[in-house]
């Protein structure tokens, strides 16, 4: 792929993404898809596949979890206001909000968006200021949709952040209106500052139940597995059983860093129907994360604390965020660990697929080194896996740009059947385009193959009154001559006792004969050369009989009938290139000895002529004589010499046709090491 072609793939996709951040998108690219060229259209859609291939697929969490904030039900879509808040604290920049739908399985349809809002706005504001962020309708075309809806706000200064919701979506269950959300995260950066912060809705308390619940709303956990298609896979680390009523993980980072976030990835469960194992396998009941500038962690600071009050208090990535501390040592420690029961034994188990430590928004934790107060055995399972970057389906990505990744190719697979239709709508119109110019064609060359016949007629008819002009002028001429010379006999006859007069009757007689063998050998001549009567045979064998009278020579013609289709400039062209070779025999070889022949078909012409003369030196300046490259250049044939001192040279001419009698022009000239005599 070529850099301008990369320039106008990549300069696609940021338009593409900018409009889809903002809402409208899809809108603002249908109105403006039928005014793409049909080379910029395939372009699009080249830039639209080749972007997929990078990005991460959907696939979707399965087993028990935290499942989304659903508002109080209304018996109509319309609704006055229905919101959720998310307090910042005190106010904090934002660049990004992505909203997550809570996803539910339709017969017939696949994965939906539960009760995603039709109608709705985005507000943010600190104290009594509000700003508008974006707002979206219907048109807009955000259903459906499984994946984040991700909005860029810009540098925005905010400390609570709000949607409004006017026209909602029913629930697949009994058709009741809802607003619902999976997670609503807000960025500065890589951060998302919503994470577990406090949610005010309009409804209260009063729609919470179960796996559903506006604390849900910003745990962390969405429906989605990361599954990046860049990577290798890693398999992620678990212990074996009966690791103690206390196991601990310490990760070095070998310098000190003011660290602010952890990313805590679940062991990645079995993808099998049903899974082998529950959700939160490996993951301790209740874990305290300390950090410390020294290694036997006297000085340790408490940076997080992990309780599972309830099998909705797990899911594949368990985020956190915590005043920055500065640290070098980190400490994982389960105070009430993971309790599995196998068919092989029952005991305290841990497992992780990744453990980040966040400071600002790199990773620190990336490739350093873990050690453990127990022992690891399985050689499948290592520790380096905690700290590799890796989990089972490739490279574990930021969750900013993961979630982008996820909205940009719900944009993309929406906009590539459009792109498609639109291209194979003009497939279909250039198809009817190009039958109608079959026809065309077709007539076009009837209509040529009908000229080129009348043309054909026209010439044979003027051939044929060539042909009558000749033969009038030979009668008249001739005809004329020689009854004159017989008048002049019987003259003579009677002149024989006048010797003036019969000699003077006898001289004019002499000059009339001259004069007839002169106009006779001027119309034999004329015919010739433009093949009326002439034969390329004949005149071979004629040529040859009269310039190697003092050679050996035999000469060879296979084909008459095909020299006869030549048209009468190519047979004399083929003549004069014969002649041509004789002459530079006879001249320069010193040869005894000549060959001649001459095969045609109907697809071409051999001309071979050889001798067994001194050939040609070997001083590297031979070539075909100029001559001859005229006199092939003129037929469009192909000349070729072989020699080798001593051992004579041979001459091949080769003369390709076509139908009709017309020879294709090509010339391809193989020069010999040397030149010709």
């Amino acid at each position: 792929m070529g850099f301008l072609h990369k320039f106008s793939v990549v300069l696609f996709l940021v338009i593409v993404g900018r409009c889809y951040g903002r809402g409208g998108g899809e809108r603002i690219f249908m109105e403006s898809v039928d005014s793409l060229s049909m080379a910029q259209l395939e372009q699009q859609l080249e830039a639209v596949d080749f972007e997929m291939e990078e990005l991460a697929n959907f696939s979707m969490r399965s087993g028990i979890g935290s499942i989304s904030y659903r508002s109080q039900a209304f018996r109509v879509a319309d609704v006055t206001n229905e919101w959720i808040q998310i307090e910042l604290g005190p106010k904090s920049v934002i660049d990004q909000i992505v909203l997550v739908p809570a996803v539910r399985r339709v017969a017939n349809e696949g994965l939906q968006a539960e009760a995603f809002p039709l109608n709705f706005r985005i507000v943010a504001g600190e104290s009594q200021s509000t700003n508008l962020v974006v707002a979206f309708d219907a048109a807009d075309g955000v259903l459906p949709r499984i994946a984040p809806l991700v909005v860029n706000t810009g540098p925005l200064t905010a400390s609570w952040v709000r949607v409004e919701a006017s026209v909602l979506t029913p629930i697949s269950f009994n058709g009741m209106y809802h607003l619902e959300f999976s997670e609503i995260m807000v960025f500065n950066g890589e951060d998302n500052i919503a994470l577990r912060q406090p949610v005010l809705t309009s409804g209260g308390d009063r729609a919470e139940y179960g796996a559903r619940k506006k604390e849900y709303l910003v745990d962390g956990f969405v429906p989605y597995l990361m599954d990046a298609v860049r990577g290798g896979q890693s398999v992620a680390f678990v212990s074996d059983i009966g690791i103690g009523d206390r196991p601990e993980l310490t990760l070095d980072l070998g310098d000190v860093y003011p660290l602010d976030r952890i990313n805590l990835h679940a062991v990645d469960l079995s993808d099998s129907v049903p899974q082998s194992t529950p959700s939160g396998f490996g993951i301790p009941e209740y874990f305290v994360v300390e950090g410390g500038l020294k290694s036997d962690f006297s000085d340790a600071v408490q940076l997080i604390e992990y309780k599972m009050d309830s099998i909705f208090d797990s899911g594949p990535v368990i985020m956190r965020r915590f005043p920055v501390k500065p640290c070098r040592y980190v400490r994982l420690t389960a105070v009430k660990p993971y309790m599995s029961v196998e068919d092989f034994g029952s005991g305290s188990r841990m497992g992780f697929a990744e453990i980040e430590l966040f400071s600002g928004d790199w990773n620190v934790a990336l490739g350093k080194t873990v050690q453990a107060n127990f022992e690891l055995n399985a050689p499948s399972r290592s520790f380096a896996a905690l700290t590799d970057g890796r989990n089972i389906y490739g490279r574990i990505l930021p969750v900013r740009k993961w979630l982008n990744e996820l909205a940009l190719r719900h944009d993309l697979e929406r906009l590539r059947p459009a792109i498609t239709a639109e291209l194979n709508r003009r497939y279909a119109r250039q198809k009817k385009r190009l039958s109608l110019m079959h026809w065309l064609a077709a007539l076009l060359a009837v209509g040529i193959v009908v000229a080129f016949l009348v043309e054909r007629l026209v010439h044979l008819k003027e051939l044929s009154r060539i042909r009558e002009r000749y033969a009038a002028d030979l009668h008249d001429e001739l005809g004329a001559n020689i009854h004159t010379i017989g008048l002049l006999g019987d003259v003579a006859l009677s002149s024989l006792d006048k010797p003036d007069r019969l000699k003077n009757t006898l001289m004019n007689s002499r000059d009339l004969t001259e004069r007839t063998g002169l106009a006779v050998r001027h119309c034999i001549t004329m015919q010739e050369v433009n093949g009326l009567n002439g034969s390329l045979k004949n005149d071979i064998e004629r040529v040859s009989h009269r310039i190697l009278a003092d050679f050996e020579y035999d000469v060879s013609i296979v084909g008459e009938a095909f020299l006869e289709k030549l048209n009468p400039r190519k047979r004399n062209d083929v003549f004069l290139f014969y002649k041509e070779c004789l002459v530079n025999i006879s001249r320069h070889s010193a040869a005894t000895r000549v060959k001649t022949k001459l095969v045609a078909t109907r697809k071409q012409i051999v001309l071979s002529v050889s001798d067994n003369g001194r050939g040609l030196s070997s001083d590297g300046k031979n070539s075909v004589p100029e001559s001859l490259k005229r006199r092939a250049k003129l037929l469009g044939a192909e000349v070729n010499i072989e020699s080798a001192v001593g051992e004579g040279t041979c001459v091949t001419l080769k003369l390709r046709m076509r139908r009709f009698g017309v020879s294709i022009p090509r010339i391809s000239l193989r020069p010999a090491s040397g030149t010709t005599p």
